[in-house]
């Protein structure tokens, strides 16, 4: 079983990536904050999960080893598989997710593409124990200290810590840089990352 890659990127793309290792081509698919995170090109190391199946083995890559948890929890629940478990991390950074869980927030998850309702409470259900027990996530209780900070802030330092930056890095990169209202998540993000991973 594979469990982490070393290489070179031989193809990005928005959901999955190539990673040359000593001339063999592996394709994992990705989430978007491993996507994100990426280099344009050069050396990465991720973080594998080998999903196998009867007619097929499927590799799926992840940044930081928090997304990979996230992932192989999310596939112990009944209905979820790994597109929908993929598409959740997409669409919400791990520290949040793991807060939505602890707090039972359903409404919260629900909104996720994919997620209904029914979906969304049992993953409250069947995970708020087992992420309680594993503590709250730094980035939710900082985003709760600072309730002036705007939303969007919030999330970007979420996300980049859950990326693996460290907070204190991650903040000074956000503060210097002009946000104007209402400037999408990806597009403060993509910012970011140019600067962290000169």
């Amino acid at each position: 079983m594979i469990a982490l890659l070393t290489g070179k990127i031989a193809f990005r793309s928005i959901d999955h990536l190539i990673v040359d290792v000593a001339g063999v081509g592996y394709r994992l698919m990705i989430p978007l904050s491993t996507f994100y995170a990426l280099p344009e090109e050069g050396d990465v190391r991720l973080h594998v999960h080998t999903h196998v199946k009867e007619d097929a083995i499927h590799l799926y890559g992840f940044w930081t080893l928090q997304e990979k948890e996230m992932f192989l929890l999310l596939l112990t629940i009944s209905g979820i598989g790994p597109k929908v478990a993929l598409n959740i991390l997409s669409n919400i950074p791990v520290a949040e997710l793991r807060a939505a869980l602890s707090e039972g927030d359903s409404r919260r998850l629900s909104a996720l593409p994919g997620v209904g309702k029914k979906t969304a409470d049992r993953l409250v259900l069947e995970l708020q124990e087992k992420i309680r027990r594993l503590g709250a996530p730094p980035a939710a209780s900082a985003a709760k200290s600072a309730p002036g900070a705007s939303l969007p802030f919030d999330d970007s330092l979420s996300a980049l810590i859950n990326l693996g930056y460290k907070e204190s890095q991650a903040r000074k990169v956000l503060e210097a840089m002009e946000i104007p209202p209402g400037t999408p998540l990806e597009t403060i993000l993509k910012g970011a990352l140019r600067v962290l991973v000169k």
